[in-house]
């Protein structure tokens, strides 16, 4: 048993010396490898922190964790389905515990237009002391107020729906929509604040005025509304909150944030998948720059090699050593792209990376411009095996190759 700890460990002690047999030709190949992993994996740790702000602001911004509304609604959303007596449920909602807050909204598809022109536009009628527990709007406003002025009839719209309408703050806009009776009526607005978002199609479709003013206008009674948004402590606490809401009100369709907004929730779920095939591209292209050194240095060792096997190496010791120094060189390579790579990216997870050059672009898809890269050590790991993994399919063939050397024909050859 001891004399084959020794073998091991002189077999390792071997494999390490060998590697840098040819400093250059093993510098070269750790770089390549380094600079690779350190990509790949601050690459995931960018877009983990890219798609992380898009789902905070989709939460915190748009939707809220869980949405409550009509049977009906979401499939056909006319005013009519809406949820009577909200009070008492807006209460209950809110003592349960892991909710932070919870708000009503009443919700009107309608016409909005300026003296330049109109567009089709969502109503959102708020409380907005509610409000203000529920989304951040409150602190997207770039201009005006947020509900604060004692204006009869305000309105809240976003930034790329003002420039549409040609419209600044104290501009009045007409709303064109439908009572609970099925008439046309117009109201008159007056534009209190402007506000943006990190995304621009959200801005163009949404406006909000107060509950009490919409409600009024369509003739719906003040403690009626179409949507309960419920803010939740913690977004792990998602699935089994939702589950208690739907259990206290089977009546009612309740539904998370993923199932609100899907496109969302497919980018979630597909960035990790994304990732490791992206990692998967690298590390395929760095299996052939390995596998080329090592073939490169075990035929420069054929003589060396046969010698070995001449004086009585097993050709199970001679594949361990070349799989051995395919390994550390892999992984010392890979360490440091990964050390480097989770540097790099808690630099950057403090500072954040400023991609306001293409701010419209991002805009339009929901993103923020300005992205926080989120260090993971689970990424690292995982990479950390890949690593690992690539080092052994790239050692196979090298090896395979120095075992089927025959020592009597390697002995003659001179290199």
């Amino acid at each position: 048993m001891e004399s084959k700890l020794k073998i091991g460990s002189i077999i390792w002690s071997v494999a390490w010396r060998n590697i840098w047999r040819n400093r250059l030709r093993s510098v070269v190949v750790i770089l390549a490898i380094a600079i690779g992993i350190f990509a790949g994996s601050f690459t995931w740790a960018f877009y983990r922190g890219m798609v992380n702000q898009r789902i905070q602001s989709a939460i915190i911004t748009e939707s809220s964790h869980i949405q409550v509304h009509q049977k009906d609604y979401l499939v056909n959303p006319d005013q009519k389905f809406f949820m009577p007596n909200l009070d008492s449920i807006l209460a209950e909602i809110g003592r349960l515990p892991g909710v932070k807050a919870v708000s009503s909204r009443t919700l009107v598809n309608a016409m909005i237009s300026s003296a330049e022109t109109g567009a089709g536009v969502r109503i959102m009628g708020i409380d907005p002391d509610k409000e203000r527990q529920v989304t951040n709007m409150f602190s997207r406003i770039r201009e005006g107020t947020y509900f604060e002025s004692r204006n009869k009839t305000p309105v809240v719209i976003g930034e790329a729906l003002a420039e549409k309408l040609s419209v600044r703050l104290r501009s009045r806009i007409v709303l064109t929509l439908q009572t609970m009776d099925g008439t046309i009526t117009t109201a008159l607005f007056r534009v209190e604040g402007i506000y943006r978002t990190t995304n621009t199609m959200y801005d163009e479709m949404n406006v909000f005025v107060r509950h009490s003013d919409i409600s009024r206008l369509i003739g719906l009674d003040g403690s009626s509304g179409h949507e309960l948004a419920i803010l939740l402590s913690e977004n792990d606490n998602l699935d089994n909150m939702t589950a208690r809401v739907r259990a206290n009100y089977p009546a009612l369709d309740t539904r998370t944030w993923r199932e609100i907004m899907p496109e969302v929730g497919l980018v979630e779920e597909s960035t990790d998948m994304s990732m490791y095939i992206f990692m998967g591209v690298i590390l395929a292209a760095l299996i052939f720059g390995i596998v080329n050194t090592m073939l490169m240095a075990v035929l420069e060792r054929v003589k060396e090699l046969g010698m070995l096997m001449a004086v009585g190496m097993t050709k199970i010791r001679v594949f361990t050593m070349i799989l051995l120094e395919t390994v550390l060189l892999s992984l010392t390579g890979g360490i440091i792209g990964i050390v480097t790579g989770y540097v790099v990216t808690l630099f950057f997870s403090i500072r954040g990376i400023n991609l306001s050059s293409f701010a419209d672009a991002y805009a339009r898809m929901g993103y923020e411009s300005l992205i926080y890269p989120v260090p993971n050590i689970d990424i690292d790991l995982k990479v950390s095996i890949m690593v690992f993994f690539t080092g052994i399919i790239a050692s196979i063939y090298p090896a395979w190759k120095a075992i089927h050397l025959k020592p009597a024909e390697a002995l003659r050859v001179d290199v």
